[in-house]
Parts: C-alpha cells; sequence; structure tokens
C-alpha cells in the first residue's frame, strides 16, 4: 500500500516537466527549433540530476514538441538524444554533488543534442550522406551546442547550485525520490 503514494509522486513529476518541457519549447517556438536555436526549456535537463525519474518526462516532452517539426528523424533521434543525455545526467547525479560533478551533468544534454541535432538537422537540408557534408555537420553540431551551452552553463548550472538549498526543492524531491 505504501508503494502508491510513492510511484504517484515519481510519476506526477515525470509528467510535469514533460508538460513544462513541451509547452515551453513550443511557447518559444521561434527559438527553439531550427539550426540555430535557443531552447530554454532545455534548462530542465537538470532535473534528472536531482530527480531520476524526471529523465522520462524530458524524453515524453521532447518528443511531443519535437511533433512541431514534422521530421520524423528529429522526432525520434531528437527525442532519444535527450533520453540519453538525461539518463546519463542522472547517473552523474548519485555521485556527489560537486560543482566538476554539476558542470559534468551540463555537458550531456551539450554533447548529445549537439552531435545528434547537428545531423539531423544535416540531414535534413543536405540528404542522408553526412561524410559528404562533413562541414556542414560541425556547423549545425557547432550551432545547436552553442545554444545548448548558453541554456545549460548560463541558466541550469546557477541552478543546479541554488535549487538544493531551497526548502521547497529538498521536501520536492524527498518524495520524488523516496
Amino acid at each position: 500500500m505504501n508503494n502508491k503514494p510513492l510511484r504517484a509522486h515519481t510519476l506526477s513529476a515525470a509528467a510535469i516537466v514533460g508538460a513544462a518541457y513541451a509547452v515551453l519549447t513550443m511557447a518559444l517556438a521561434p527559438i527553439s527549433y531550427g539550426a540555430i536555436q535557443l531552447r530554454v526549456s532545455e534548462v530542465l535537463c537538470i532535473l534528472p540530476y536531482f530527480m531520476p525519474c524526471t529523465a522520462w518526462g524530458l524524453f515524453i516532452g521532447c518528443a511531443a514538441a519535437n511533433l512541431l517539426t514534422g521530421n520524423i528523424f528529429d522526432i525520434i533521434f531528437g527525442s532519444l538524444a535527450t533520453l540519453a543525455a538525461a539518463l546519463l545526467t542522472a547517473a552523474i547525479g548519485k555521485r556527489k554533488h560537486t560543482l566538476a560533478n554539476s558542470a559534468l551533468a551540463c555537458l550531456m544534454p551539450v554533447v548529445f543534442n549537439a552531435l545528434v541535432v547537428g545531423a539531423v538537422i544535416t540531414a535534413a537540408y543536405e540528404g542522408m550522406n553526412l561524410f559528404q557534408h562533413f562541414g556542414v555537420f560541425a556547423m549545425n553540431a557547432a550551432y545547436v551546442g552553442l545554444g545548448e551551452a548558453i541554456v545549460l552553463y548560463v541558466l541550469g548550472l546557477p541552478l543546479m547550485r541554488y535549487l538544493p538549498g531551497k526548502k521547497f526543492f529538498k521536501e520536492f524531491m524527498e518524495k520524488v525520490n523516496s
């Protein structure tokens, strides 16, 4: 009987994060999509560091947001890149919460999205042979990675250091993770 409320907190946290990701991405659509993008919703990718269950919410939220692109490869592979980054962020979160580990956790979405979304964008505009268009891929990956780095290191990293000190966040985290 005791597991039902715990599961409800976990499921609710994942669902709320997923919905927030999708809504924030779509609401800021002009800067959330394309070769040069600044997805502010990616700041939520810090949450698996504290609450691993939110990785799955990010995956579903990203898939929902990527439906607007109409690109099946973005819907599938862009969302899987977010999931892979979120799961690695959660794994890093199991370590001691130091500044170095927080910075490493922020790097996961930067790297995965730069490589995967950079490849998806290149394939969408240049064709499927990425090796033939490596320069275009490198540029797309750099643009996506830069946008990710701005969001995760300018917004995400300070939040990772700030939120654990707040009572509401500690209590919420304890309910979700217990």
